[in-house]
């Protein structure tokens, strides 16, 4: 048996989902990143929706929870096209979630908005995260939703 067989390609999904997700979110929190940092960011974040995709146990809620930090990187590095294109996917798949992910769909909306400088559609976003936020049980779920559209005001 060589190496490559004997690898859990299961658990090396569910490992490198998170490892690349994490590597990934750790660069978005850096004040100094480098042009090659910014590309590893979003090879690491590409690299983790591929592993989600697949788990066996993907879904509505796993794809929202990776497409939003796909738009989050590309709204950060100013990539409006792909930052539009993965909060629609996140919000897509939202839908029928519960409130938390319903929020962070519309937060990722509004920060794709304001890449491109659409005051309104940002606003709209931003208020509609808003009511989401307001049916959130979990009061650090609540708390971790607002703190990030306070970044949009």
């Amino acid at each position: 048996m060589t190496n490559a067989e004997a690898v859990d390609e299961a658990a090396a999904h569910v490992h490198f989902a998170a490892a690349c997700f994490t590597r990934a979110w750790t660069l978005t929190e850096r004040t100094d990143r480098t042009p090659a940092d910014d590309e590893q960011m979003i090879e690491l974040n590409q690299a983790s929706l591929w592993h989600w995709s697949q788990r066996a146990d993907v879904g509505d809620r796993q794809r929202s929870i990776g497409y939003w930090p796909a738009s989050r990187i590309r709204s950060l590095l100013g990539h409006g096209v792909e930052a539009v294109r993965y909060a629609k996917l996140c919000l897509d798949h939202s839908d029928g979630l519960s409130p938390f992910y319903r929020a962070y769909a519309h937060e990722a909306m509004a920060r794709a908005a304001s890449v491109f400088g659409d005051a309104a559609a940002c606003k709209a976003h931003t208020m509609q995260a808003r009511v989401w936020v307001q049916a959130i049980e979990k009061a650090e779920d609540r708390d971790l939703v607002v703190a990030d559209l306070a970044t949009l005001d």
